[in-house]
């Protein structure tokens, strides 16, 4: 089963006509497939335009009462995902975003590689088309931040979030988080390198694949806010780097103890 999650906020123009076409490309490749909607707090017709296709297709739709923001609609899609699935290593979500900025033509793709045995299949952000300037601007900004990080070298885009990932890593990552307590710290881009960094220790193969981003098929202003969105990349950086020093530390700890023993 491929679980397709879609974070979703008044999105009334693009959501009925990317889940169809969703489906069309799912059901083409004979694929077992279940969309999962996170509705945040949407304030146009997103929940009216959602409702009759409820009835028609494979479609589970939850709603936030409040506006709750993107990681934590992105964390509850996963979670739900999760819980859900009999075979979570064989089953695989994948996160994109509800506007048709990223193209759903390319999640064939990303299942052939996952069935191929990808535990990650991540997105890898190219040759960008009427990007608007606060997304060029945060997306130059953001990779200029995370480039001192201890990012895994196969990972050339960790901000990206159109991603598939394979349930059994993301289940042995939530197993050690307690269900009131959230799993994704950061928001935007930095809860998207945030989410990978986490699933990391659990990944045996990852996989990445040109994906360009098209702002042209929007229907709307851009919502990316470049100043929030380096905030956020910056503290995520800031507390992974604290985390790796910290580890550090205590393996150098550790190592002066058992030197003093043998003493």
């Amino acid at each position: 089963m491929i679980y397709i999650g879609l974070p979703v906020h008044n999105e009334q123009h693009t959501i009925g006509l990317l889940l169809w076409r969703i489906r069309a490309l799912l059901t083409e490749q004979g694929r077992d497939f279940h969309l999962l909607v996170v509705d945040d707090a949407s304030t146009d017709a997103t929940a009216e335009v959602l409702e009759p296709y409820g009835r028609v297709l494979p479609l589970s739709v939850l709603t936030n009462e409040t506006r709750q923001g993107y990681s934590a609609s992105v964390e509850r899609l996963i979670r739900e995902a999760v819980r859900r699935s009999d075979y979570p290593k064989r089953d695989g979500v994948i996160i994109l975003q509800g506007d048709f900025s990223e193209a759903p033509e390319l999640i064939p793709e990303m299942v052939r590689r996952f069935e191929g045995g990808a535990d990650v299949v991540a997105a890898r952000t190219s040759g960008a088309r009427t990007l608007p300037r606060p997304v060029k601007a945060a997306r130059l900004g953001g990779s200029i931040l995370v480039r001192s990080l201890s990012i895994p070298d196969e990972v050339d885009d960790p901000l990206s979030g159109f991603r598939l990932y394979r349930l059994v890593a993301l289940k042995r990552v939530l197993a050690g988080v307690r269900d009131e307590d959230a799993l994704l710290q950061h928001d935007g881009w930095a809860a998207n390198m945030e989410l990978l960094l986490t699933v990391w220790p659990y990944v045996r193969r990852f996989e990445s694949m040109d994906a360009p981003l098209d702002y042209s098929r929007h229907r709307r202003a851009s919502r990316v806010r470049a100043g929030r969105q380096l905030w956020e990349v910056f503290r995520a950086s800031r507390d992974r780097r604290l985390r790796q020093l910290g580890s550090r530390g205590t393996d150098a700890q550790s190592r002066g103890n058992e030197v003093t023993a043998k003493d």
